[in-house]
């Protein structure tokens, strides 16, 4: 069972208040050696505490003073994986810079980015969709992930038109404006799961920690959705299941969901509590995952306490179909932020 820890709170041996300094009668009586060793002694203790005091408002300060990183205790403000290490990013990454690509009639832009991944051994890296008023307001936006199929580049997204669905959404006031990131995955089928030294979960949870350190976004579970297209769909799934705590929004296009029975028992009373929005779809004539799976899924979904729907459209394991729902997929996200994110 997940257990949602309370909120981390400074370990009790770190003063709030400087050491309060013994009266000066209590010790009038003593001998003088003694009440020399007695101020040393306190001396050294108060140099201690200060000490043990600085460090801690440091680690404070650079978000790792918690639980988790004390005793490997998660918190409920955390967004820690609630699973084990294995699916955890780092605390800490160097921040990015972001590169403009492009930027279209209506004022969004695409940005990419690079950064040293340690969950890759290697470099991670990403492209950005920034709304029309992301330049010209001081907003706070909701973020939308999206996770790559086997072997395709993050530009697939934009090459069956996400920019001008989003950018056409947002402006008819369909969805709030949002950030889209989209994440570069790697070669072969490894499903963004964490497989011997390259962490592909891991990856995701690094990327999303970056972002929220530095892009102006909704650092909320409620605000975030990942979504994902085949493997990228399985991914989206499996990450949004394994850490409950950081995701309030998940689609799979044309996918499977091999294993994730386990996680979607764990997450029940987490779902039930939080809720979750769901939309999974497979295509009619797709041979590699089969649409038969989708319905029970989704049903299953709900029964855990998530708004889920699922759906069989026409069509193959392709982009076209993807690029045929884009528009409505883009629609369920962001109506699912603006409700979660209120």
């Amino acid at each position: 069972m997940r257990v949602e820890a309370v909120e981390a709170l400074p370990p009790a041996w770190v003063p709030t208040f400087p050491p309060r300094l013994e009266a000066a009668t209590a010790g009038a009586a003593m001998p003088a050696a003694r009440r020399g060793r007695a101020r040393a002694q306190r001396l050294i203790t108060t140099a201690l505490l200060c000490a043990i005091a600085a460090v801690c408002t440091t680690l404070a300060l650079n978000g790792q003073l918690t639980l988790e990183h004390l005793i490997g205790v998660r918190t409920a403000g955390s967004t820690a994986p609630q699973t084990s290490t294995v699916g955890s990013a780092p605390p800490t990454q160097p921040l990015f810079t972001l590169t403009p690509v492009s930027e279209d009639a209506a004022g969004s832009s695409i940005d990419a980015a690079s950064y040293p991944s340690v969950a890759l051994h290697g470099t991670g890296s990403f492209l950005t969709y920034l709304p029309p008023s992301y330049a010209s307001t001081a907003s706070h936006y909701p973020v939308l992930y999206l996770l790559t199929g086997n072997d395709q580049s993050n530009t697939a997204f934009l090459q069956i038109g996400l920019q001008s669905q989003l950018d056409q959404l947002i402006s008819h006031h369909v969805i709030p404006p949002v950030i889209a990131v989209l994440i570069q995955g790697g070669p072969g089928s490894n499903n963004w799961r964490n497989q011997g030294a390259v962490r592909y979960e891991s990856y995701i949870l690094e990327v999303q920690q970056l972002v929220d350190r530095t892009l102006p976004t909704l650092a909320t579970r409620n605000a975030r959705a990942i979504v994902g297209d085949s493997m990228g769909g399985y991914g989206a799934m499996n990450v949004a299941l394994a850490n409950p705590y950081r995701f309030g929004v998940v689609e799979s296009w044309l996918s499977f969901f091999n294993g994730l029975e386990g996680d979607l028992r764990a997450d029940r009373p987490i779902i039930t509590r939080l809720g979750l929005h769901a939309f999974i779809y497979g295509g009619e004539e797709d041979r590699i995952a089969n649409p038969d799976e989708d319905a029970p899924f989704a049903a299953a979904l709900r029964g855990a306490g998530a708004n889920a729907r699922s759906a069989v459209y026409p069509g193959e394991h392709n982009l076209e179909t993807i690029e045929a729902h884009l528009a409505s997929m883009l629609a369920f996200v962001g109506r699912s932020l603006s409700t979660a994110a209120r």
